[in-house]
C-alpha cells in the first residue's frame, strides 16, 4: 500500500549496489594482506557462490567459470588406457549396449574385423555420437560393463556445423577421466582390482 512495496524493492537493489562496492574494498584489502582476489580466482568464485556472498555474485563468464561438480555430465567420451610405448588400449569392445540403451539413439558403432579371417574383433572400427541430439542422460556410461564410456565435463561445444563426433574426438585417456571424476575413478579402479584378484585366485585354485 502507498508505494511501500516499491520502496522495499528499491532498498534491496540499493543494498546490493552498495554491498558490491563495499565488498570490492574489503577484497582489495585482502588482496594486499593475503593475496586473495575477488575476481578471476578460485577463492573469489567460491565466496560468490556461497551463502556469505554480498553484493554482486555473478561470474564473469567466459573469463571466469564455475567449478563443475564431479557428477556433472555432458557429451560422453571413450576411455582408453595408455599402454606400452604410448599405445592406446581402447576399453570399448563394441558390444553395442550403449547404443541399445540410448533413448534418442544417437550412438553408432562399427565393429572391427580380423582382415585375415574376417571374424569380428572386440574393438570398434568406428564410433560416432551425434552431439546435437544427445540428451546427456548418462545411460550409456551407466550400463557400459567395461567402464569404456563416460560423461564429460566439457560443455563449450557450440559450432556452426553438425556436431557428429568420431573416435578421434571421443577418445580420451583414463588419466583425464581420473582428473574430472577422481572419486568415481578411484572406486572403479578398486572394484577392478578386487575383481582381477578374485579371478586370479580362482584360476590358481583351479590349477592346483
Amino acid at each position: 500500500m502507498f508505494g511501500k512495496g516499491i520502496l522495499k524493492g528499491l532498498s534491496v537493489t540499493f543494498m546490493r549496489f552498495f554491498n558490491t562496492y563495499w565488498e570490492d574494498l574489503v577484497w582489495m584489502w585482502r588482496r594486499v594482506t593475503t593475496g586473495e582476489k575477488r575476481y578471476h580466482s578460485a577463492e573469489g568464485i567460491a565466496h560468490r557462490s556461497s551463502k556469505n556472498a554480498r553484493g554482486i555474485f555473478t561470474v564473469q563468464y567466459p573469463e571466469e567459470k564455475l567449478p563443475m561438480p564431479e557428477e556433472f555430465r555432458y557429451i560422453p567420451f571413450l576411455v582408453y588406457d595408455e599402454g606400452a610405448e604410448g599405445k592406446k588400449e581402447i576399453r570399448c569392445t563394441s558390444c553395442g549396449i550403449c547404443a541399445k540403451v540410448c533413448p534418442p539413439q544417437c550412438i553408432w558403432i562399427v565393429r572391427s574385423s580380423d582382415p585375415a579371417t574376417g571374424k569380428p574383433k572386440p574393438q570398434p572400427a568406428e564410433f560416432y555420437i551425434d552431439a546435437d541430439i544427445c540428451m546427456n542422460c548418462g545411460f550409456c556410461a551407466e550400463y557400459c560393463p567395461f567402464d569404456a564410456i563416460k560423461m564429460d565435463h566439457d560443455y563449450e561445444l557450440a559450432a556452426l556445423h553438425r556436431s557428429l563426433f568420431g573416435m578421434e574426438k571421443l577418445l580420451k585417456p583414463a588419466s583425464y577421466y581420473a582428473g574430472i571424476r577422481p572419486q568415481n575413478a578411484a572406486r572403479e579402479d578398486e572394484a577392478r582390482r578386487v575383481k582381477d584378484a578374485a579371478r586370479a585366485a580362482k584360476a590358481e585354485a583351479a590349477a592346483s
